[in-house]
């Protein structure tokens, strides 16, 4: 069994992490971070959970499905009895815990289901494992990952701090805010072993195409209209997912027991200026002239309580642990667009049973 060095709030201790439970495995950021860590460490046994809900796809783990050191469960985190057996059927050592309700849109529409999932679901994980891991928690661990919205908005200066107080702006981002909470209050009353992180916009493969890239590389493609709220001035600081993962897997291994670890891309784009950059190489990739496809952006009404601005400063993970991005955004951005252009099939499965109509 490979051994990880981990720090502890007291010392560096060697710990042996021999069964990770994985939440959310099927989705987009899920699945990438389920593969990663499934072809790197062959001799840790990951189990992934996931409903399989509207953003969930086991197709997103086709290649490594088969993989011996892998296993799904079908299951519900709200489901206490179902989680207490998983934890005990599977000796689970470690959770990394990603599932959520993530669109913002759908949140404004329904903020029931998000308090349900991302509050109620992760105090369901965290109860789980407390009690599971009660005789003995030394070597256990508990990641949670969360968003930079929790934070709040930005006007045109300063970054979003690992102590930035804060100020959610959306159920969504309040949903999280509360699962935050719990997971920070468990370790100060339980001592339970916790890690948190808290990212910027992810792009890349596999993302549900209600999101702004993969949904507009779609209608681009197929020439329908390119919705943009207001005027297309909220900026959002960029990630590619495969690069969030890396950092994932740092944290999970590296990271400091109750620290806050906030990735980001240093990478800030109007959403105008995104999508003109997604209409320039989608129309070359396509062989159309470059431009062709300015005429499909659509002003639409702006959302309620929309963000202004996201900007992450990840220098603590960069100063304690390494990491750092490994993609310049134009290089991932080309990627994510052949990806897409190249998988229409798996484009098709998901959006002839959708309304996707938000950015």
């Amino acid at each position: 069994m490979q051994r990880y060095l981990l720090p502890t709030a007291t010392a560096n201790c060697y710990i042996i992490m021999k069964r990770i439970l994985i939440t959310g495995g099927a989705g987009f950021i899920g699945s990438h971070v389920v593969r990663l860590l499934v072809q790197k460490y062959a001799d840790v046994n990951f189990v992934n959970l996931d409903n399989l809900t509207y953003a969930g796809n086991l197709a997103n783990l086709e290649d490594i499905a088969h993989e011996p050191n892998y296993r799904f469960v079908k299951a519900d985190i709200c489901d206490y009895a179902r989680i207490q057996q998983v934890f005990a059927e599977h000796q689970i050592t470690g959770v990394i815990h990603l599932a959520a309700e993530s669109h913002v849109d759908r949140s404004i529409t329904d903020p029931f289901i998000f308090a349900k999932t991302n509050v109620l679901g992760t105090l369901t994980l965290l109860q789980a494992a407390k009690e599971y891991w009660k005789d003995d928690m030394q070597g256990k661990l508990f990641y949670h990952v969360s968003t930079d919205e929790v934070y709040g908005s930005l006007d045109h200066g300063g970054f979003f701090t690992e102590t930035t107080p804060y100020d959610p702006k959306s159920p969504y981002s309040a949903s999280k805010a509360g699962s935050d909470h719990f997971v920070r209050a468990f370790h100060n009353t339980y001592k339970l072993p916790v890690v948190i992180s808290n990212c910027s916009n992810n792009y890349g493969p596999y993302q549900f195409p209600e999101k702004l890239i993969p949904l507009f590389i779609n209608n681009i493609r197929h020439n329908k209209p390119l919705p943009v709220y207001g005027k297309g001035e909220n900026v959002r600081d960029w990630l590619y997912v495969e690069d969030h993962a890396r950092a994932i897997d740092l944290i999970f291994h590296k990271g400091k027991i109750g620290e806050t670890y906030n990735i980001g891309g240093f990478n800030e784009w109007k959403n105008i200026d995104l999508i003109k950059l997604l209409i320039k190489v989608a129309d070359r990739l396509l062989g159309r002239k470059e431009g062709a496809s300015d005429k499909l952006i659509t002003y639409i009404t702006d959302r309620a309580g929309h963000d202004l601005r996201y900007a992450i400063d990840a220098t603590k993970l960069h100063r304690e642990l390494g990491w750092k991005p490994s993609l310049q955004f134009e290089e991932g951005v080309e990627k994510t667009i052949q990806w897409y252009l190249d998988n229409q099939a798996w484009m098709d499965r998901l959006t002839q049973n959708n309304s996707l109509k938000s950015v």
